[in-house]
């Protein structure tokens, strides 16, 4: 047992070291030696674990997956309305490119050419999906106008998010990326929400998005 703990820990330094270099570094110029560096591993731990470089960057976008995974989970469930849950999910993704390298490197990966495929699978599509259902909700609600649609409401953000992103990565400084994000939305939302909806958003605002905000009813337009 002490023996599979330690080589899980192996992995996982690996792991973590790997993303810090593909957020830095993006794939092609990313150097073995500098994750073998980073995770305090001798190159035969790292091949044991792993049979490329190729290979551990795929292990980068599954961990990267898991935790898009575990967002989407956090706010199932939620009593809020379906925009205020798509606005604590994104929010919680911004948070996760400001304190998670995994996230910060599977954004860098995926734009790679080797990866390009990941966009079909990868953490992206799997918010994707739950701003979707959200979004079909709205509209089931009458909030989100039926011109739209679901399809274009997350493709759009996702679109504009991802535009952030970038910008964010391009000024090397990712401290608003929380209120870009927010940004991105209330542009979306102020093109295809409800007249109605828009109202009362207007008067009460967001509302407070921390962990139990998930978890607990609230009193604002729902």
């Amino acid at each position: 047992m002490a023996q599979q703990e330690r080589a899980r820990r192996t992995r996982a330094a690996i792991v973590e070291a790997a993303a810090s270099e593909f957020a830095r570094r993006g794939y092609a110029a990313a150097s073995v030696n500098t994750i073998l560096e980073g995770s305090n591993a001798t190159k035969g731990a790292m091949y044991f674990h792993f049979q490329s470089k190729e290979d551990l960057a795929r292990a980068v976008l599954s961990s990267a997956l898991e935790k898009y995974v575990a967002i989407t989970e956090k706010w199932k469930g939620s009593t809020l309305h379906p925009f205020f849950v798509v606005r604590g999910i994104i929010d919680d993704i911004a948070r996760g490119f400001q304190t998670d390298v995994i996230v910060r490197a599977e954004f860098r990966l995926i734009v790679e050419p080797e990866f390009y495929s990941e966009v079909q699978s990868g953490g992206g599509q799997a918010w994707g999906k739950a701003g979707f259902e959200l979004a079909r909700r709205a509209q089931e609600m009458g909030d989100l106008e039926p011109e739209f649609g679901p399809e274009k409401f997350i493709r759009v953000l996702s679109a504009s998010l991802a535009g952030q992103r970038y910008m964010a990565d391009l000024v090397s400084d990712s401290r608003n990326l929380r209120l870009m994000f927010e940004e991105s939305l209330e542009v979306v939302l102020y093109a295809m929400a409800s007249q109605e909806w828009l109202d009362e958003w207007k008067v009460s605002g967001w509302p407070a998005h921390d962990r139990e905000a998930a978890e607990t009813p609230s009193d604002l337009p729902v």
